[in-house]
């Protein structure tokens, strides 16, 4: 069985008999829409959404930084002044 990463569920006939009131009752809480008991597709608020890519972006920073660092040997060492 796949897994659902939300406690709050809803059949897709019943999500698209009232959408908005689904998000209503959800209190800010991400909503999985089922069809045929699977996960066809999560209703989440803007915030969360942002704060998803924001980590995201997080994460692929310090992907960066990481990476960037095992290369410190070729770095050139300049003064600040000189920027």
């Amino acid at each position: 069985m796949e897994k659902i990463y939300s406690d709050v569920m809803i059949s897709m006939s019943e999500f698209k008999k009232n959408p908005a009131a689904v998000l209503r009752d959800a209190k800010s809480r991400p909503v999985a829409v089922l069809n045929h008991n699977k996960a066809a597709f999560y209703m989440i608020e803007p915030a969360l959404f942002e704060a998803l890519l924001e980590e995201l972006d997080d994460q692929e920073l310090n992907r960066k930084v990481l990476s960037r660092m095992s290369e410190r040997s070729k770095a050139i060492e300049v003064d600040i002044d000189d920027i």
